[in-house]
């Protein structure tokens, strides 16, 4: 199925959380952080401004972004959690 984000929104599928730590000790599901980055997969158009202009995406598909952890709504697609989020809501791209 394929989902296009409208205005000012963007599709963003997040990057599962680490499941060891750095000395190797395994964290149980139950201790696990939601994830709070994530890579887009689909942007919309751009933000109507009060003048009618639209005003272009920062980002771009492909990008590994930083949200707020419980930022979005969270929606499966072809049994994959995906979260919707505005552009508003990330607070950096990841290089």
């Amino acid at each position: 199925m394929k989902v296009n984000p409208i205005r000012d929104r963007i599709l963003v599928k997040p990057i599962d959380a680490e499941t060891k730590t750095a000395s190797g000790l395994v964290i149980p599901d139950t201790a696990t952080e939601k994830p709070n980055r994530g890579t887009v997969v689909g942007v919309g158009t751009g933000k109507v401004a009060e003048n009618g202009t639209v005003v272009p995406m920062v980002l771009k598909e492909g990008d590994t972004v930083l949200y707020g952890k419980y930022a979005g709504s969270e929606v499966k697609i072809d049994g994959t959690n995906h979260l919707v989020l505005n552009e508003d809501d990330v607070m950096a791209v990841v290089e």
